[in-house]
């Protein structure tokens, strides 16, 4: 039973542990997932929906209801010598009234639109998956926003802890200066330099813990949880083996040529002819039966209907320009696309030069804080035996804290140099 307790007890602690812990990798998606700009994608979708849906409705019966009243100075009669023959029959002969009214509807289905639908449901989709990979590139840069204030941190903290444990040696060295003081070994201007040094040392470290908790909130404004007791974890060094660029970038181009050639296919729908049918439907007066019209004013009702094929021959005449101002933008957005990965690869080929310049500085950082310490370690002992004053002290104690913090300098740029890398190639 212990023994379950204490597995028990050291699960939760172990849980406990990893959740006081935060990567930069989390960071990053957290910030993306709480920016603003995410809800744009599900417009985007609603959008794309909207429009498609609009298209498929072209092929639904389209009908124009009207009524219409009409006066009009002349109008169709019979000719003399037949209206003079028709009245005799007792037959009254008064032709079209010029009041005419009438109300009605006009149908059309199509039943061919030479793939002009089907051109521009593709086109919708292209452009919807342009707009998305545009959005890509947009949530992509908070990526780098979020791990400079990241590394940034990480900077600042370490700047913190050298300040504390140099303020415990101040702290140590400042007793035993005080010892000796007491006992007539040293003087009180070294206790004096020591105590400025120390209160100094605690100056900075207040400005360094200021800054650090500002740029942890400005953190948790961009990913939306809290980092209070969060232990921001330092990523490893690993390099990117595949140096190919995979940027959503690159993506967006592609989109944008995909645009290009869904355009170039409504070029030749538009060439092509239309069929579709037609009816027309009225009740009114006249009807279509003129002479009937013109026997008697009574309302009728009407109705036509046919197959109607057009054909617009001017669609032809801009073709050929059309589709050379599509070849003329597709060779614009390749120039561009060259022009990035040409960059990217610059980029890329100084950050491994800068990365590979800092891991040969870095080689004897352990060594120089090894030596400073050592160095530091004797002045404190010839302070002990009333070799050297606290001058001395303080100089030697400042060389082994810039050390340690151009060491930890070092590594952090080292880390942020890698990520900086992995971000130009999205890996």
């Amino acid at each position: 039973m212990l023994k379950q307790y204490l597995f028990l007890a050291l699960s939760l602690f172990t849980g406990i542990h990893l959740s006081a812990q935060v990567t930069v990798e989390e960071c990053v998606k957290l910030a993306q997932e709480n920016y603003p700009l995410i809800r744009k994608y599900n417009l985007l979708n609603h959008t794309k929906e909207v429009n498609l849906s609009d298209i498929n409705k072209r092929w639904l019966p389209q009908i124009n209801v009207y009524g219409q009243g009409t006066v009009q100075n002349e109008t169709p009669v019979f000719p003399e010598s037949l209206a003079g023959i028709i009245s005799q029959t007792g037959t009254s002969v008064s032709g079209l009234n010029e009041w005419q009214y009438k109300v009605g509807a006009d149908i059309s289905q199509n039943i061919w639109d030479g793939g002009v639908s089907k051109t521009e449901q593709k086109i919708e989709r292209a452009e919807d998956a342009e707009r998305q990979a545009a959005l890509d590139v947009q949530l992509y840069a908070i990526r780098e926003r979020v791990e400079d204030l990241y590394f940034g941190i990480l900077l600042i903290e370490e700047q913190a802890e050298q300040t504390r444990n140099m303020q415990t040696l101040l702290q140590s060295n400042l007793d035993k200066l005080q010892t000796m003081f007491e006992n007539g070994t040293a003087m009180q201007s070294d206790v004096d330099m020591v105590e400025a040094q120390y209160l100094s040392t605690a100056q900075q470290l207040i400005q360094a813990e200021s800054t650090a908790k500002s740029y942890r909130k400005v953190l948790e404004i961009f990913t939306g949880k809290s980092l209070v007791g969060q232990e921001l974890v330092k990523p490893d060094t690993s390099i990117p083996q595949d140096l190919m660029p995979d940027r959503p970038e690159l993506r967006h181009f592609e989109a944008q040529l995909q645009t290009n050639e869904a355009r170039n296919a409504s070029i030749t729908a538009s060439t092509m002819p239309k069929i579709g049918l037609f009816a027309q439907a009225y009740y009114g007066y006249p009807g279509f039966d003129y002479f009937k019209s013109m026997m008697n004013r009574d309302l009728s009702f009407n109705i036509l209907a046919g197959v109607k094929v057009s054909w617009n021959i001017g669609a032809f005449y801009t073709k050929k320009n059309n589709r050379r101002k599509l070849r003329l933008y597709s060779g614009n957005i390749a120039v561009e696309r060259d022009v990035f990965l040409f960059n990217t690869n610059m980029q890329t080929r100084s950050q491994l030069d800068h990365i590979d310049e800092l891991k040969a500085i870095m080689k004897e950082n352990d060594r120089i804080v090894e030596l400073r310490t050592n160095v530091r370690k004797a002045a404190e002992s010839q302070l002990d035996n009333g070799v050297i004053d606290a001058t001395d002290l303080l100089t030697k104690l400042t060389d082994e804290k810039q050390a340690r913090l151009n060491a930890s300098y070092q590594e952090i740029r080292l880390l942020q140099s890698i990520y900086q890398l992995k971000y130009t190639l999205n890996k």
